[in-house]
């Protein structure tokens, strides 16, 4: 298929409920609002389009920017495309899903996410703690920088109080992400946990909730010290 013919496509598909959802979730135009159903529907159709993937994306529509998600490779993307996906990312649906399924799989990852997060911009940071989270989800221990994953609980820590909004909710994932999955700190994240305490993060006119990092650890792990990682963070 080809961007146009997808555009066509997704507009077809959008509806205005939907678009009313999104935008209380924070979307910005341009958008149709898709329903993520119908994305994987096209995603099938476009597997493997690694070329699609970054057209979709460059449109800076919210609906082709979650489809370009869900077909690019980020392990074929270079550090400079991922970062121009981080940069124009335009609310945390795509901010905090999409950049962070393809800058986790690609080498450079943990650079570019350890830069992101010193980002003034909103989006960027969200951005940075939510591919470290997957990081932390996906990567094996031995594999894992797991001294400066330490550093960053102490960091979260210090500083999730007196961070922007969708940082804070992205730092409380990391947190989550350390103690689910990460065994040598697993203790740690809980300890975190409780020195953060319950995070409050402004979720719009919606009904979503921030996770109680502790609780949600613990039932992740399901009675084992530690769950199995992940093999992928895209769903």
């Amino acid at each position: 298929m080809t961007l146009a013919q997808v555009m066509s496509e997704l507009a077809a598909k959008g509806s205005a409920a939907i678009k009313r959802i999104f935008a209380r979730h924070g979307a910005k135009e341009p958008f149709f609002g898709v329903k993520v159903g119908d994305l994987k529907v096209i995603q099938k159709k476009l597997k493997g389009d690694q070329a699609l993937a970054l057209q979709l994306y460059a449109t800076g529509n919210g609906d082709a920017q979650y489809l370009a998600g869900l077909i690019a490779d980020g392990r074929k993307m270079t550090p400079a495309q991922i970062q121009a996906w981080a940069d124009s990312a335009a609310w945390s649906m795509i901010s905090g899903t999409i950049v962070p399924w393809v800058a986790s799989e690609h080498p450079d990852g943990f650079t570019l996410a350890v830069k992101w997060i010193d980002s003034p911009k909103e989006s960027v940071a969200n951005s940075g703690w939510s591919t470290l989270g997957a990081l932390a989800a996906v990567v094996p221990d031995d594999r894992l920088p797991v001294k400066q994953f330490s550093a960053l609980l102490d960091r979260v820590a210090r500083t999730l109080p007196t961070s922007p909004n969708r940082v804070r909710y992205a730092m409380n994932g990391f947190v989550i992400s350390c103690g689910t999955y990460v065994a040598a700190l697993g203790e740690k994240a809980i300890a975190t946990a409780r020195k953060v305490g319950r995070v409050a993060v402004d979720m719009g006119e919606t009904a979503c909730q921030v996770p109680e990092a502790e609780s949600y650890i613990m039932k992740c792990r399901r009675g084992a010290p530690v769950a199995p990682k992940r093999k992928t963070v895209r769903c």
